[in-house]
């Protein structure tokens, strides 16, 4: 270690180091440059002086890695939250209280959507969520879509408990459910139920059979397909007697 020396004069000192000789004086301001030089390693010394977000970064001095990284977690986070809102649905659904199980699976697919509507976050924070989403494992991807997929469906059979029944919104979250998965039984079918409830016999019918082809014994497909085809013969006779009375 360094020992230091102070040799006195009447006029003036010098400093004289045992291994290096006489130290040459500094001005003023070469002193205070050290001095902050030494200020700044002493703040992060394992970065090697340079903040510790550009440190998290990897190199990036300003920080974007360690915000990315940020990002990456929270949106971790939210799969997670939206998972535990699911199973408080099912519970919820379980228990018949069907206005709570909705509230919740709607609480779970707020959180997938990757930020609340009320965080008021800045547009760079909802920037890198966005590629967060970009670099979710394939594990995640999974667990996004089937948390989805079971909300959406849920939800339709919450509304389908209703004294009245929201047909539009049912139709709307049974097209979600197919849009990820084509062959889903229960959204063909509940979809074939919203369409004949809102007078769409054809589209109906079309769901209706899709359903059929995946279960054919189902009694309730198959009531509803017959239903279905009523309603279109009385609808297609009213339409042919309405001709007749115009040719008339």
């Amino acid at each position: 270690m360094h020992s230091t020396l102070l040799r006195s004069s009447p006029t003036k000192h010098t400093f004289v180091s045992e291994h290096h000789g006489p130290l040459q004086p500094l001005s003023l301001r070469e002193m205070e440059a050290k001095q902050h030089q030494i200020k700044s390693l002493k703040s992060y010394p394992e970065t090697g002086g340079r903040s510790l977000a550009a440190a998290a970064g990897g190199g990036g001095g300003d920080g974007s890695g360690y915000r990315a990284g940020s990002a990456e977690m929270e949106m971790e986070a939210k799969i997670q939250k939206a998972i535990d809102f699911k199973a408080e649905g099912h519970r919820c659904y379980k228990e018949k209280k069907f206005r709570e199980a909705i509230g919740k699976y709607h609480r779970a697919l707020l959180q997938l959507k990757g930020v609340h509507v009320v965080d008021g976050t800045t547009g760079s924070e909802v920037n890198l969520l966005t590629q967060a989403a970009a670099k979710l494992t394939e594990e995640q991807r999974r667990a996004v879509e089937s948390t989805e997929i079971e909300c959406y469906d849920s939800l339709t059979a919450c509304l389908l408990q209703s004294e009245l029944v929201n047909y539009e919104r049912v139709k709307e979250y049974c097209l979600k459910v197919l849009s990820h998965q084509r062959d889903h039984f229960k959204a063909m079918y509940r979809a074939g139920i919203a369409f004949y409830h809102l007078g769409d016999y054809e589209c109906a019918l079309r769901y209706l059979r899709d359903a059929k082809n995946r279960e054919p014994t189902d009694t309730n497909v198959l009531r509803y397909i017959q239903l279905t085809e009523m309603k279109m013969s009385k609808s297609g006779q009213r339409e042919r007697e309405s001709g007749k009375e115009t040719q008339g």
